[in-house]
């Protein structure tokens, strides 16, 4: 028997919540927006007003301006966003405890054992669940209905605002061949790009391929994708008590001014790889390998990455890595708007520990001093709050003063 799957899909989540409080601009096209002066200047939402002038998300605001010279632009409150979030998913668990979040405002159910508790038809429980949220919260929501996951997500983004599409064994490939490729789940830009580079435009142009040339092209994702495209998606939906694994961990900042010198990337890096190491301890993980991310004022965007001889949960470690990484990505003083750190290729404590290169010198005694060092710093903060202490050097800047 097939599985029934439903993907909810909140629509225009952020805006939607903030107009909930500004009733009177639901006439107006809004945006929710970083704060310009903090130079965070960009679309992070908008209402169905805006995106009919073409307001993208992530686009600068000038850029949304110049479609839309009306634009109203308001700042985010985050701590809204994830209190709607906690009702919505409250109200999905009343129908199954297979609800597995895909971000703050996505959803995925699997109903397949409980959908006869409520009448037995996808769709019928699908649009309960529309009204339900839109008498209690006052959102809309978009879902799709179907026989696996991937096809559930191309069912709620199929019809919007505040649909219900079903993606039926029979209908399948009638609906969904013809949308672009990019349109599937987990085809980024990248994907996108290497795939038309073969002619591979749809769904159905993906599903037609040749499954050992596209694992051939693009590896393990090109033999997901053309199964993804083929209706074979198997995935579960992770129950709700059972945390997601954590498969990154990482940081970024926006710098109030741009960096132009080595010591302003250092002591940048420095507060990333500090903040990343933490949570890394915390959640008992140590990685082996490192990404950084560097953004210039003109948004243009590099990453590099590297593996490491040995896992690690060490911000010493970690800055070591992102500062070999920088100094052969980046050439100073060309100005850096952002930085980020990320720890790749995570691993429980007990299956990494001190698994390290034969040749890195072995001096473990010096690793453990630096841990037992980090770890004391962890314990201050928990008691006396994270601003407490932090990594530095007599004559070099403090973090208060980083641009």
């Amino acid at each position: 028997m097939d599985r029934v799957i439903l993907h909810c899909d909140l629509n225009c989540f952020y805006a939607s919540v903030e107009l909930l409080r500004l009733p009177r601009l639901r006439s107006l096209p809004v945006a929710v927006c970083g704060d310009p002066s903090s130079r965070h200047g960009i679309i992070l939402a908008k209402n169905e007003l805006a995106k009919g002038f073409g307001v993208k998300t992530a686009e600068t605001i000038w850029q949304a301006k110049k479609k839309c010279p009306d634009l109203v632009c308001i700042p985010p409150h985050h701590h809204r966003y994830r209190d709607y979030s906690r009702r919505v998913n409250a109200i999905y668990l009343r129908y199954t405890d297979l609800v597995e979040p895909f971000g703050i405002d996505e959803s995925w159910l699997d109903i397949t054992g409980s959908m006869h508790l409520f009448g037995g038809d996808g769709m019928a429980i699908a649009n309960r669940l529309r009204e339900t949220v839109k008498a209690e919260l006052g959102l809309t929501l978009s879902v799709g209905v179907s026989f696996n996951k991937v096809f559930a997500k191309l069912g709620s983004d199929y019809r919007k605002p505040d649909a219900t599409t079903l993606i039926s064994r029979e209908n399948w490939r009638e609906l969904l061949f013809p949308l672009p490729v990019g349109a599937l789940l987990y085809v980024g830009r990248a994907a996108r790009q290497a795939l038309e580079q073969y002619g591979i435009r749809t769904i159905g142009d993906l599903a037609a391929s040749r499954r050992e040339l596209l694992e051939d092209r693009l590896g393990k994702l090109g033999a997901q994708l053309h199964d993804y495209a083929n209706g074979l998606d198997r995935s579960p939906v992770r129950p709700w008590a059972q945390p997601e694994p954590i498969k990154s961990v990482g940081n970024s900042t926006t710098f109030s001014r741009n960096l132009t010198t080595r010591e302003e990337v250092r002591t940048g890096l420095a507060l990333l790889c500090d903040s990343v190491a933490m949570r890394l301890r915390r959640n008992g993980l140590y990685c082996s390998g490192v990404q950084i991310t560097i953004k210039d004022p003109q948004f243009k965007t590099i990453s590099r990455q590297k593996q490491l001889q040995r896992s690690t949960h060490l911000m010493k470690e970690l800055l070591a890595a992102a500062l070999e990484l920088f100094d052969s990505a980046w050439k100073l003083p060309a100005p850096i708007r952002l930085l980020s750190v990320t720890a790749l290729h995570l691993s429980a404590a007990e299956e990494t520990y001190l698994q390290g290169d034969l040749l890195d010198g072995g001096d473990e005694g010096k690793w453990e001093r630096q841990e037992k060092l980090e770890l004391a710093v962890d314990s201050i903060r928990e008691k006396f709050g994270s601003g407490a202490i932090s990594f530095g050097a007599a004559g070099k800047p403090n973090p208060r003063d980083l641009p």
